[in-house]
C-alpha cells in the first residue's frame, strides 16, 4: 500500500511542463508538415474512396480540395495552443478529436506511431501539465501548481516500457533475426547522403537487426537507473535520429526523446529548463490517504493498462500466423518488421454478365500498393464495390476477389479464397475469418 500511496504524493511537475511544451511543439510540426509535404494531398484529396477503420464507412473526407486542409491548419493551431498552454484542454481535447479522425479515416497509411499519438493525448488530457509556465497559469484566479502527483509522470514511463518490450518481443522472428526485411528496406536507401553506402553494408544491417532488439528490450531499464541514466539517454538520441533520418517516421523518434525527460529527477529538469521556479520541499508532503477519488483512479489505470497488455496479445486468440493474416497486427506496437507486395483482381458477377476489376482503376497508386497482404483492405473494397454498381442499377452482384501476397522475399502465396463472394459476407473483428488463406509450411 506504501507504493501506491507514494503515487499520489505531490512531486515537481518540471518534466511534465516542459514534456507539454515539446509535445505541443510536435503536434504542431506534424500537423503542419503533413500540409507541407503533401501528405494530405495524397492521403486524403487525390483518393475517391479512402479505407476506414471498419465501421465508420462514413468518415469519408471531403469531396472538395481545400476542407482537409483547413482541417489540418486546425489541428496545427492547437499543438501552438498546447505548447503555450493557452486554453490548454480545449486545444488539446480539440486535436485529440481531430487526430483520431484521421487515424479512422484512412489505412492506406497506417502506421503504430499515429495510435501512440492518441494515446499520450488521452495522458495528456488528464494531467494537469499547464499548471505552471502556462498562458493559462497567467490568468487571473488561475490555479497555479508547482507539483503534480507522482502518478503523473509514472503512466508515461509505464506506457513506454510496454511500447518498447512488445517492440523488442515482436522481432524475434525469421523476417527480423535473419536480417531479410532490414536487407529489403536499406537496399532503397543506399543513394542517401553521407551513409548510403554503409547503409548496404552487411555489418551495419546487422548490427541494426541486433542492436533493435538489445535497445527496445534494455533501453527503459537503463534509463530508469541513476548510473546508467545520462548513456542511456544519449544512446537513445543518436538511435532515434538514426531512425528519424533512415526510415523517415515522422515525429515519432522526437517524441520517444521528448519522453525521455520522465526518467529524470524533477529537481534536475527544473534546475536546468525552469529556474525561476520554486524549489519543491518534498518533506511538505506525508504519505497521503487514498480516498474514493484516488481507488477510482487506480481502477481506471489497471483497466487502462491491461487492456495494453492485452493488445499486442491478442493475436495469440485467431487461427493462423499473424504476419500473413494480419488479425491482431495492427494497436500491438508490431513496427518495422515486414514488407508486403503483391496484387489483387476482383471478379464481379451480375444477373447478366461478368467482368474483372482492377483496383488500379479505382484507388491512387499508394491504396493498391498498401492493399495486397492485407486481408480487411481486400474485404473493405469489395464492399466499395458491392454499393457502386447497386448503385448504377446492376442489382444485386457477387464479388469475389483473386489476390496474391508476398511477405519479404518469401514464396508468393494465395491471400484470399476467390470461390466466396466477399459483397455477403460480414466483417468480424474478433474472430479469425476462413475465407483468409496462409501458405502451407
Amino acid at each position: 500500500m506504501i507504493w501506491l500511496k507514494k503515487q499520489f504524493q505531490p512531486v515537481d511537475n518540471a518534466p511534465l511542463v516542459l514534456f507539454r511544451i515539446v509535445f505541443g511543439f510536435l503536434i504542431f510540426a506534424e500537423s503542419f508538415g503533413a500540409i507541407m509535404t503533401g501528405w494530405v494531398r495524397r492521403v486524403f484529396i487525390e483518393p475517391e474512396f479512402t479505407f476506414t477503420l471498419i465501421g465508420f464507412n462514413w468518415l469519408q473526407p471531403p469531396d472538395d480540395n481545400y476542407s482537409m486542409y483547413i482541417y489540418f491548419g486546425l489541428m496545427a493551431t492547437c499543438g501552438i495552443g498546447v505548447m503555450l498552454g493557452l486554453y490548454y484542454r480545449a486545444s488539446l481535447a480539440t486535436f485529440t478529436l481531430l487526430w483520431t479522425c484521421v487515424y479512422w479515416m484512412q489505412k492506406s497509411s497506417y502506421n503504430n506511431h499515429y495510435y501512440f499519438l492518441i494515446l499520450l493525448c488521452l495522458f495528456m488530457l488528464v494531467v494537469p501539465a499547464h499548471a505552471y509556465a502556462s498562458l493559462d497559469a497567467k490568468r487571473k484566479n488561475a490555479v497555479i501548481s508547482t507539483t503534480c502527483p507522482r502518478w503523473c509522470i509514472n503512466i508515461f514511463i509505464f506506457q513506454m516500457w510496454i511500447v518498447y518490450t512488445f517492440a523488442a518481443i515482436h522481432k524475434f522472428y525469421p523476417g527480423w533475426v535473419s536480417g531479410e526485411f532490414i536487407a529489403m528496406n536499406f537496399a532503397s536507401k543506399t543513394d542517401y547522403w553521407l551513409i548510403g553506402n554503409a547503409l548496404g553494408q552487411e555489418w551495419l544491417q546487422k548490427a541494426v537487426v541486433y542492436g533493435g532488439i538489445v535497445f527496445d528490450g534494455l533501453i527503459v531499464y537503463f534509463l530508469l537507473f541513476k548510473k546508467t541514466r545520462v548513456p542511456a539517454f544519449i544512446i537513445s538520441i543518436v538511435f532515434h535520429l538514426f531512425n528519424s533520418f533512415v526510415f523517415q517516421i515522422g515525429i515519432f523518434p522526437y517524441l520517444m526523446i521528448g519522453l525521455a525527460v520522465f526518467f529524470f529527477e524533477p529537481e534536475s529538469v527544473r534546475r536546468i529548463f525552469f529556474k525561476s521556479k520554486p524549489i519543491v520541499n518534498y518533506d511538505e508532503f506525508p504519505l497521503p490517504k487514498l480516498g474514493s477519488r484516488s481507488l477510482a483512479t487506480c481502477f481506471v489505470m489497471i483497466v487502462y493498462f491491461s487492456f495494453q497488455f492485452y493488445l499486442p496479445l491478442r493475436h495469440h486468440l485467431y487461427k493462423g500466423d499473424v504476419f500473413y493474416t494480419e488479425e491482431g497486427h495492427r494497436l500491438a506496437w508490431r513496427m518495422m518488421l515486414r514488407y508486403k507486395s503483391g496484387n489483387v483482381k476482383y471478379n464481379i458477377t451480375s444477373s447478366d454478365s461478368t467482368w474483372v476489376v482492377k483496383p488500379r482503376d479505382f484507388l491512387t497508386r499508394k491504396q493498391s500498393s498498401a492493399m495486397p497482404g492485407k486481408p480487411d483492405m481486400v474485404w473493405q473494397f469489395a464492399q466499395y464495390l458491392d454499393k457502386k454498381y447497386k448503385k448504377e442499377g446492376f442489382g444485386d452482384v457477387e464479388v469475389r476477389a483473386e489476390g496474391y501476397a508476398r511477405l519479404n522475399g518469401e514464396p508468393i502465396y494465395k491471400l484470399v479464397d476467390e470461390t466466396v463472394d466477399l459483397s455477403a459476407i460480414r466483417w468480424q473483428s474478433l474472430k479469425h475469418a476462413d475465407w483468409i488463406l496462409t501458405p502451407d509450411k
